[in-house]
């Protein structure tokens, strides 16, 4: 199950978002916001979040106006290492490397294009589990 939020500046992306995922058979779970009025990040960041660090889903996506807010956000819970990604290839690299477990992009900086390709790479790319890189993802924890 992946844990999706947004604020008003990520709403519509959101949900075509959503849409992609529901075409291929992911589910996901939807923390809000609910329409594009004017609402607060950090309580829909905090929420997918928490959802991801207990265990309730496997992974997060999280899109605000530039996906900085929310990512900050994200990552101050213990747990989460939160990728602010606008291109594919740091989709990639964050997943094989640093085992990020929420994607973060902005509405305001990708297109639907990009963001769905952003989508499928980092959902689709396994942590490399190299031993560098585990050690590096340990040394993140603590």
């Amino acid at each position: 199950m992946i844990a999706i939020g947004s604020d008003h500046g990520g709403y519509e992306l959101k949900q075509k978002v959503i849409a992609h995922l529901e075409a291929l058979q992911i589910p996901c779970k939807d923390m809000g916001c609910d329409s594009k009025a004017s609402c607060d990040y950090p309580v829909y960041g905090r929420a997918v979040a928490k959802a991801v660090a207990s265990g309730e889903c496997e992974k997060g996506i999280l899109i605000c106006t530039t996906g900085i807010g929310i990512s900050i956000t994200a990552n101050k819970v213990k747990g989460i290492r939160c990728a602010l990604c606008s291109d594919s290839i740091s989709a990639k690299l964050t997943r094989l490397h640093n085992d990020a477990n929420v994607l973060a992009m902005g509405a305001g900086i990708v297109g639907e294009n990009l963001a769905m390709e952003i989508v499928d790479t980092f959902l689709n790319t396994e942590f490399s589990g190299e031993e560098r890189h585990q050690r590096r993802v340990d040394l993140i924890e603590e």
